[in-house]
């Protein structure tokens, strides 16, 4: 139980810093939203069209960085859920068996 209480508390520690460069990624371009959770093509761009790296080559790589990001982001979710369910269970077994 101890490893997994340092394991979840690792993986907060690397999601905060996940959502700080998404922040940090909001702040670079408007176009982008503020948005935590969504990927960047979930939601219309207003302006220059952003569909290849022909139209706003800047702007298309750091959508790409950002949604490379949210992914990472999602996925270390996934492995606290996980985690965290096989920790829980492990208290419960420990304290009432």
């Amino acid at each position: 139980m101890i490893l997994g209480t340092i394991f979840l508390t690792i993986l907060y520690l690397i999601l905060r810093y996940v959502l700080a460069w998404i922040a940090y990624f909001n702040n670079l371009d408007s176009r982008l939203g503020s948005s935590t959770w969504r990927f960047t093509y979930d939601y219309p761009v207003i302006g220059e069209r952003d569909f290849s790296d022909l139209d706003d080559k800047d702007f298309v790589r750091l959508r790409r960085k950002k949604n490379k990001v949210i992914l990472f982001m999602y996925s270390i979710v996934l492995i606290m859920f996980v985690s965290f369910m096989s920790l829980l269970s492990k208290f419960f077994l420990f304290f009432l068996s």
